[in-house]
């Protein structure tokens, strides 16, 4: 008796249903490498302000106007990439991204005055903004959905680990060479990635079928990434469903705007809080009478737990429900502030605890990437993701406010930290209506189900609808 053929698989349900290829461990691999340039100029900027200030006389107010138009630049970059990145692909924003980034950080090692060096900032952070979103989209689309979670957090682990390599080249540059160097080291390195980003990354399935593409080059990019037969898949169908609104508006629509709300205030308040430590951290430290060189060791030791905590987090989310991840990390997080503010006077307590610290908040934002990246439908997955960062990227303006007032008003380190207990309280209540929402919005949970067998599977019409 004869029985129907199975329906050939979209591209997205074939990524879905087969594990990782060694093509895409490589897209995760250069996602984490190109997410060190976020982390990288972070620190480097820290080491290079002062240093103009002593070389060219700038007055601190200038160095002051400097970072704030360059944290404006990035929130423009990254709430504008994320946009066109849906509308006409991921790959080409995010090289984009990375050669104004590269060049324009590369070239402030040739100024000689502050006008030029403020101008060419400003420019690479327009890059710097783009490429963040854009890699968690790019990476994200090209995963199966039983890994996408864990490898999207193992990706964003770059920006940790770019925190940590640039305080060990500034720290051996720059008294041996000098920040110029420094800068033009800072700007070349993310440039090499661009061959490989081209030469192993392709555009994005699903936004190859948005924009129209043939079946065959559709079929061209998935059996790259893939390593396998893909003849029988159907790369003709739609692999996602037409919107009836621009990205820009599906993220701010009825379906998600509670998701999206929910989201941009946990991105705000942990890019907030964990600003506000590596900032005051050293002078809060210094004025409870330990000195320049624990404090730097306070700071580092929270920046190592940040890398181990988000690489582990990376591992962790393979198995445990990523809300239930979150609300833990948040629960120690509370904890570790609680235990700092008692036992701070001990320096040996103190780098326990800021290690602990580091462990749970970077892994947190980790975390929330991860959500971000898997909230919305493919379609407005780099919109969702970018503004999601935009809102966080207003954290530390806040964060920089509040802790100058504290600090002015002579609070100790002890009351700061108590103090951001009640922030971290609403990112624990945030993940609770974002696990809520999940369970509404079946689309938004992952992992997907596993391949069925030929005769249960899903209607074309509907397979098509899997994010």
């Amino acid at each position: 008796m004869a029985t129907d053929a199975p329906p050939s698989p979209s591209p997205q349900e074939f990524i879905d249903q087969h594990p990782m290829s060694r093509r895409q461990w490589l897209i995760v691999v250069l996602g984490l490498l190109m997410m060190l340039a976020d982390g990288l100029d972070s620190t480097v900027v820290a080491f290079v302000y002062p240093r103009i200030v002593d070389d060219w006389g700038t007055e601190l107010s200038t160095v002051t106007v400097i970072a704030t138009v360059s944290v404006l630049a990035m929130i423009v970059g990254s709430a504008t990439a994320g946009p066109l990145a849906d509308r006409y692909g991921r790959r080409g924003v995010t090289v984009t991204g990375i050669a104004v980034f590269g060049l324009g950080t590369a070239c402030m090692a040739l100024t000689h005055d502050v006008v030029a060096f403020a101008a060419l900032r400003v420019v690479a952070c327009l890059g710097l903004g783009a490429i963040l979103p854009t890699v968690i989209a790019l990476v994200a689309d090209w995963i199966p959905a039983q890994r996408r979670v864990q490898m999207v957090a193992l990706a964003f682990a770059g920006v940790t680990a770019g925190i940590t390599v640039g305080g060990v080249l500034a720290s051996t540059l720059i008294p041996v060479s000098g920040w110029p160097v420094l800068m033009a080291v800072c700007g070349l390195a993310p440039l090499l990635l661009i061959p490989a980003v081209l030469r192993f990354v392709p555009e994005s399935v699903s936004v190859l079928a948005a924009r129209g593409r043939s079946a065959a080059e559709v079929r061209e990019a998935l059996s790259a990434v893939a390593g396998r037969d893909v003849s029988h898949v159907d790369c003709g169908r739609r692999t996602v469903r037409r919107q009836p609104k621009p990205a820009s508006k599906v993220v701010v629509s009825g379906d998600f705007a509670r998701t999206t709300a929910l989201l941009w205030l946990s991105f705000f308040l942990a890019q907030g809080m964990g600003a506000l430590i590596i900032t005051y951290l050293p002078l809060l430290v210094e004025r409870m009478g330990l000195t320049a060189a624990q404090a730097a060791m306070a700071v580092a030791a929270f920046g190592w737990g940040g890398l181990t905590g988000q690489i582990s987090v990376s591992f962790v989310l393979k198995h445990v429900d990523r809300f239930r991840v979150l609300s833990a990390l948040w629960a120690a997080t509370a904890l570790s502030f609680t235990a700092a503010a008692l036992w701070a006077q001990e320096f040996t307590a103190l780098l326990a605890v800021t290690f602990v610290l580091g462990l749970c908040l970077p892994a947190a934002a980790s975390v929330l990437q991860t959500i971000a990246a898997v909230a919305y439908p493919p379609s407005a997955r780099a919109t969702g993701v970018s503004w999601a960062n935009t809102a966080g990227k207003l954290g530390p303006v806040a964060s920089g406010l509040c802790g100058g007032l504290m600090v002015d008003a002579g609070w100790s380190l002890g009351t700061v930290l108590l103090v951001l207990i009640v922030p971290v309280g609403i990112c624990i209540l945030a993940a609770v209506r974002l696990s809520a929402r999940s369970q509404v919005r079946p689309s938004e949970s992952y992992p997907a189900p596993r391949p069925a067998p030929a005769h249960e599977q899903p209607a074309p019409a509907l397979a098509s609808e899997q994010a």
